[in-house]
């Protein structure tokens, strides 16, 4: 299996790519896929030949090696790997979900780790490592995908993989004091540089990564350009996008499908806004409610007019900060639409699990608000999706967290501060008023954005660069110098003449 990129100076060479992460696809169209990870690479297996290596979901007993499971997935391949229950929970819901993922997330004071923890961390990425030496080959090159893996590269070079290996960040990175409330921070974030790209979703997270180099390990970047020990690892920042073309035209077709057709009948003449999330504290959603509630006295014609459906699929219910959410937010759905509601109308619709891609759309395009308030997120493909999906003759509106890295492009959207209620209200009364012509050239506005950066276009550029760099490295790591002084200024854009178009 072969995917074509183009290296900087040698031209189209061909590579085995093998993709890696902690959660695997799940091949069916309909069935809930959640998070932006899924969503974003199951395009990219099935349509570049890729083999995507992912967690089966299942443990083994065997703490030191396991052969993972090949099936078909499009054009590409997904090998289904058993990890060890001996470092699982150790691994997963305490260091990567419990320090980690909160850190990542400015939640410093969620994290609830150990050292055993972090050592159950570092054994799984050993195991994953000795799993993926079946995959390695002279062409092979590897692409590990989030916080689950922050040394899996460091663990295939102790294996002698000198193959190259990248990396994608999808959580946003923050400043360098909340990493200091991660155990063993340096630890990890120096086995991070034995990947030779690190890629982030904004210039935002690259800058915070840089700085960490240069104030906590005396590093210099320079250029997106950081030489350590091992070599010369380049930074960047690739914003995720979506089969944007493809998406739009399932919102079209989902029109009749059973579930949307009976939402829209359900409405009564009533307009609809929509969130879609998993169950996480970064999301926002007990403000998203809250502010829902508002908009309904601070526009008393709203009421019986508007109501809000709330999709939020289960995730992470072993970790108390995420049980404890879900029990807070039942509860507050609850008292808002007994406040609200009347027996013919309830305000909030709440519907605790997922749906496939297919219904999502649909839904999207039924609703005149698409409510996206993270208090941080590294991209949120659901804000992309939501845009996509909408008709372009009388377009909704998206409500978009100014703290979702999709911000930075969806500008044309109602940017609203997560943490202010009443501004989301406002927003959301600003919406429903806003005129067409208005509401089509925010729309225009942002289908631009998203077409000039898809899916199809985020792995040109990332595997691009990555031959770059890897090509750079190799000519140039034997003489590099490590510097004690920061310059005084660096860049976490790729390298220019890198990108493929």
């Amino acid at each position: 299996m072969t995917v074509k990129f183009r290296g900087a100076a040698d031209g189209t060479e061909l590579v085995n790519l093998v993709v890696v992460s902690n959660r695997g696809a799940r091949p069916r169209a309909n069935e809930p896929m959640t998070g932006g990870l899924a969503a974003a690479l199951l395009p990219v297996v099935e349509k570049t030949g890729a083999i995507w290596v992912g967690s089966s979901g299942r443990l083994t007993d065997n703490a030191r090696t396991a052969v993972p499971r090949t099936e078909p997935l499009g054009a590409g391949a997904l090998a289904m790997l058993d990890l060890p229950a001996a470092h699982y929970g150790g691994y997963y819901e305490s260091y990567a979900n419990s320090a980690l993922w909160p850190a990542l997330h400015s939640r410093s004071d969620l994290i609830r780790t150990s050292q055993g923890d972090y050592e159950s961390y570092r054994a799984v990425n050993a195991f994953v490592a000795r799993a993926l030496i079946g995959f390695n080959r002279p062409e092979t090159a590897f692409w590990i995908q989030d916080y689950h893996f922050l040394a899996l590269a460091a663990e295939l070079r102790a294996l002698g993989v000198q193959q190259p290996i990248g990396f994608f960040l999808h959580t946003p990175w923050p400043a360098r004091s909340v990493m200091y409330g991660v155990p063993h921070h340096r630890e990890i974030i120096r086995s991070m540089l034995a990947f030779d790209l690190i890629g982030f979703q904004t210039d935002r997270d690259c800058e915070n990564f840089a700085d960490y180099l240069r104030g906590e390990l005396g590093l210099t970047v320079e250029d997106g350009r950081v030489v350590s020990e091992r070599g010369v690892t380049r930074l960047a920042a690739f914003p995720i996008g979506i089969d944007v073309d493809g998406f739009a035209a399932q919102a079209a077709k989902a029109a009749m499908h059973p579930d949307v057709s009976r939402l829209r009948l359900s409405l009564h003449g009533e307009r609809l806004a929509i969130g879609v999330d998993r169950v996480d504290y970064s999301k926002g959603l007990v403000n998203r409610i809250h502010a829902f509630e508002r908009l309904l006295p601070l526009h008393p014609s709203l009421q019986r007019a508007i109501s809000l459906l709330q999709i939020a699929t289960p995730s992470r219910e072993a970790i108390e900060a995420y049980s404890r959410l879900q029990a807070e937010l039942a509860s507050l759905v609850s008292d808002v639409n007994g406040r609200h509601g009347e027996p013919d109308w309830t305000p909030i619709r709440y519907l605790n699990k997922g749906y496939g891609q297919q219904i999502l759309a649909g839904f999207y395009r039924s609703s005149q608000i698409g409510l996206v308030t993270p208090f941080h997120d590294g991209m949120n493909l659901v804000a992309k999706e939501y845009v996509a999906a909408q008709n372009p003759d009388d377009p909704g509106v998206l409500v978009l967290s100014r703290f979702a890295g999709a911000a930075s492009e969806l500008d044309a959207a109602l940017l609203v501060n997560p943490h202010d209620v009443d501004e989301i209200a406002r927003a959301m009364a600003t919406a429903l008023s806003m005129s067409i012509l208005e509401r089509r050239e925010r729309w225009e506005a942002m289908m631009k954005k998203l077409r000039a950066q898809t899916i199809h276009q985020w792995l040109k550029d990332f595997l691009a660069v990555l031959a770059a760099t890897r090509n750079a490295c190799e000519m140039s790591a034997s003489d590099s110098l490590v510097s004690e002084r920061p310059p005084a200024s660096s860049s976490c854009h790729a390298p220019e003449g890198a990108w493929l178009h």
